[in-house]
Formats: C-alpha cells, sequence, structure tokens
C-alpha cells in the first residue's frame, strides 16, 4: 500500500522509493518479492538515481601528475574518478573525451611496483616497467635512485618519504598512469563488435604519444558505462553479480557523464526506503536467511598486526579485494580494519610514520588514527572496527553501513571472533538477480571473475 501524502518522503532517494512502491503495488501476485523487485527495477531508468549532493561529478584532468590525482581522491573521499582529455575538442563524444578511470586500487599497484624488485621469475613486470619507462620518455626509473626497492627499508616511514618526494611521483602524468594500472592488472585483447543493449563498453586505445608504441587494444573493466536510458536491473546487476565498483552514466546528447552510481549511493538510497512495504519485506530479515555472511572464516583474507603494512596491500591486490581485517597474532579477534581507500595515508601523510623502523599493520592503524585525531578527521578508519552478529536483519546492517560510510562490516560471535563479512555488493547482490540470458553471453572472458573474490 503506497504511502499518503501525509507521510510524503523528504529525500529524492525516497521518492524514488515511493515509485518502486507504486510498481510493487501492480504487480501479478503470483510473483515472488524477488521476481517482483526485478520486475520493479527493469521499469525504471537510471536516470531517475538521485545524483550526489554537490551535483558535480568530480573529473581529474589528463595533465594532471599522479600525486595531484592523490590529492583530489583523497580531498573529496572517493575511491576513483573519470580522466578527462584536456586536449578533447567541446563537441567531443563522451568516448573521446575521457581516458579512462584513475582508482585507489590501481594506484596500490603502482606502490607495490615500487616496493617490491624485480623478480627474474616475473618477466611480466620487467616488460611492464620497460614499457611504462619508454612510455613516460625516461621520466624516472621505476627504482628509486639509491634505494634497494626489495630491501627491509621499504617499509619504513623513510620510503614513503622518499617515494612521495621523488621525480617519478611528482611528475608522473595521471594519463600514464591509466596504462600502468591496465598491463600491471592484465590487459584483455579482445574485439567483440556486438554490444549488449544494456551497456556501453569503452574500447581503450593508445592515443597519445609517448604510449602509442604500447601494443593492444585495451579495453578496461572499470569503465563500463550505462546510457540514462538503461534500467536499474541492469545497474544493480552490473554492481553486484559482475564486480564493478560504480558505474558511469553517460548523456549521449552532451558527450559527457552525467553522474557516477556507486554501492554506497545505492545503500543510501535503501536506507532512504525504510518504512515502504516493498522494502521492509526484504530488510526485515536477518542477514543469516538471506545467506549472509558469504564469505566464511576460513576463506576471510587476513593480516596479522605484526605484519608489514604493505602485506595487507600485496593481499588486497593478489585476492582483488578491497578491505582487510588485522588481526591479533595467534587469535582470531580482530583489532582493525585496512581498506584500499588507506593507501592515500602512505602517501599524502607519509611523515607520520617516519619514526617506524618497519611500519607494521598495527603500527599503521595507530599512526593514522592519531594522525585524524590531531587534524579533526572522521573517516571510518578513526572510528575504529565495525561489527555485527548474524542475527542482524539487513535493513540494521544497510543502516549501519550508511551511518558509518564504509564498505564492509565483519561478522563476529559474542566473544569477537570473526564468523565472516559482509560487503555492500554481498546486500545488493541479494535484492535481485539476472534473469536467464539477460546479458547473453557478453561478459563471458570479459571481466575476470576470480572465485572467492569479495571487493
Amino acid at each position: 500500500m503506497a504511502a499518503t501524502m501525509e507521510d510524503s518522503p523528504r529525500s529524492p532517494e525516497a521518492k524514488l522509493g515511493m515509485r518502486v512502491e507504486d510498481l510493487w503495488d501492480v504487480q501479478e501476485p503470483q510473483l515472488s518479492p524477488n521476481e517482483k523487485l526485478n520486475a520493479c527495477f527493469e521499469s525504471i531508468p537510471v536516470s531517475a538515481f538521485p545524483p550526489p549532493p554537490s551535483n558535480q561529478e568530480i573529473e581529474i584532468k589528463s595533465d594532471a601528475t599522479l600525486a595531484e590525482a592523490v590529492e583530489i581522491l583523497a580531498e573529496h573521499n572517493i575511491l576513483s574518478a573519470p580522466v578527462v582529455d584536456v586536449d578533447a575538442p567541446e563537441d567531443a563524444s563522451w568516448i573521446d573525451r575521457y581516458i579512462g578511470i584513475v582508482e585507489f586500487a590501481g594506484i596500490v599497484v603502482w606502490i607495490l611496483h615500487q616496493s617490491d624488485p624485480t623478480s627474474p621469475k616475473s618477466p611480466s613486470s620487467r616488460s611492464n616497467g620497460t614499457a611504462i619507462e619508454a612510455a613516460t620518455n625516461g621520466m624516472a626509473s621505476l627504482q628509486l635512485e639509491g634505494k634497494d626497492l626489495g630491501s627491509s627499508t621499504t617499509t619504513s616511514g623513510n620510503f614513503f618519504e622518499d617515494l612521495t618526494s621523488s621525480e617519478l611521483y611528482k611528475n608522473t602524468k595521471v594519463v600514464y598512469f591509466c596504462y600502468f594500472s591496465i598491463m600491471c592488472e592484465g590487459s584483455l585483447n579482445l574485439s567483440v563488435s556486438v554490444y549488449p543493449p544494456n551497456a556501453i563498453f569503452i574500447d581503450f586505445k593508445c592515443v597519445y604519444p609517448k604510449v602509442r608504441d604500447i601494443s593492444g587494444s585495451f579495453r578496461w573493466a572499470p569503465f563500463l558505462a550505462l546510457e540514462r536510458s538503461n534500467s536499474f536491473l541492469t545497474m544493480l546487476l552490473l554492481l553486484s553479480k559482475y564486480k564493478m565498483k560504480s558505474i558511469p552514466v553517460v548523456d549521449l546528447g552532451a558527450g559527457r557523464i552525467d553522474q557516477i552510481i556507486t554501492q554506497s549511493a545505492v545503500i543510501h538510497m535503501l536506507v532512504e526506503c525504510a518504512g515502504l512495504q516493498w522494502f521492509e519485506s526484504w530488510g526485515t530479515k536477518k542477514i543469516s536467511e538471506v545467506g549472509l555472511p558469504l564469505v566464511t572464516p576460513n576463506h576471510i583474507i587476513k593480516v596479522y598486526e605484526d605484519e608489514p603494512v604493505l602485506q595487507a596491500f600485496r593481499l588486497m591486490r593478489k585476492k582483488r579485494i578491497g578491505g582487510v581485517p588485522v588481526v591479533e597474532r595467534g587469535g582470531n579477534n580482530p583489532v582493525g580494519n585496512i581498506s584500499l581507500h588507506d593507501v592515500q595515508f602512505l602517501l599524502t601523510a607519509p611523515e607520520i610514520y617516519h619514526d617506524y623502523r618497519a611500519i607494521t599493520a598495527k603500527d599503521f592503524l595507530t599512526a593514522v588514527k592519531s594522525y585524524l585525531k590531531k587534524h579533526e578527521k572522521v573517516v571510518s578508519m578513526s572510528r575504529g572496527l565495525i561489527t555485527c552478529k548474524k542475527d542482524c536483519t539487513i535493513k540494521e546492517l544497510i543502516q549501519l553501513l550508511d551511518h558509518e560510510k564504509i564498505h564492509r562490516v565483519y561478522v563476529v560471535d559474542d566473544d569477537g571472533n570473526l564468523e565472516g563479512l559482509v560487503t555492500l555488493r554481498d546486500i545488493i547482490s541479494r535484492l535481485v538477480h539476472e534473469p536467464r540470458g539477460y546479458f547473453g553471453d557478453f561478459f563471458d572472458g570479459v571481466l575476470p571473475m576470480p572465485p572467492n573474490s569479495r571487493v
């Protein structure tokens, strides 16, 4: 039953929830609640999704340096941003206007390439380094001059101070970094001429003079985009089953990104829908009733508090996950969490670690919390580890995630031992399901789908 005028929603997200409610009321009674939600979301275009409060998407210019890009991402507390070609004409199409996306996940890869020695057992690492060194026309070596990056000093505060003060960090253009991220993550040399009606996939080409010699045409998964007319269901599936962190929505007429819909924005929308029939029929269920947590204790990727902090980021890259719990040595009690977003502190405030001979995961948590307190900044890390119990409802969980502005919650037992974790993606995946043949075979072999991958 739709709400009355007296109960009219006050936020754009709640108004959107009312639209779902109206569609919910007219669905065939024989449909299951999940099938009803699928039908509702398929009927709503992504153009109806409320824009961010600022009504302005953050973009990074292609002539910006990596250091400047890090500052922008950190300042706006975002994980990624599109890179716009400063040389693109005013009437350029959106495909010609944007070069790629720079994100903290790729920045982690870059840091790890600086901290790890070139191994003769890893010829791909050497070729990637050679390609980028050539692409930047000899700007700087991937190894800092006078620093053995394979030694234990790479886990000291001095390493990060040296790294962020180096010409490599300060002068590398973000456009080259986009290519670096692609090659390090693994390029997909695919030629697909038939695109599904539900999505647009950029054919990423080498367009800059200094990188034209880098062979291949890259199709970069993070820059899959939707048109304004595409459905909510398509967007929700891409953010869940197909492991996209965010989805750019493009205005074809204007040739620009209209907005970027993130997993966090979807969770906030759901919070604003509390009290509506369709939401309550789903949100009042316990997480265990909908099969959460998906990641059980034996499959949680974790780092011990006495391990080097870079080990946390190595695990995130290797396992393609967005964060890891920091646990006590010899126990299973989490004492903190390190996420991809936290790499910003290694690059924007390296001076806070310079007294450490070797920065452990515990040292990192302590140093960053002190730094945040000193500068009166409030981010998820400053609040400590956020947990829940298995008897928590979906509604309670998404309210917790939205209030704390975090991407994951650890499930613990009464003694504080890890029992699992739930991510934003896990929750969205329990809201909708992919109808048979919805995307056809378009994603087969295009998007890497590693087993047990959690971001």
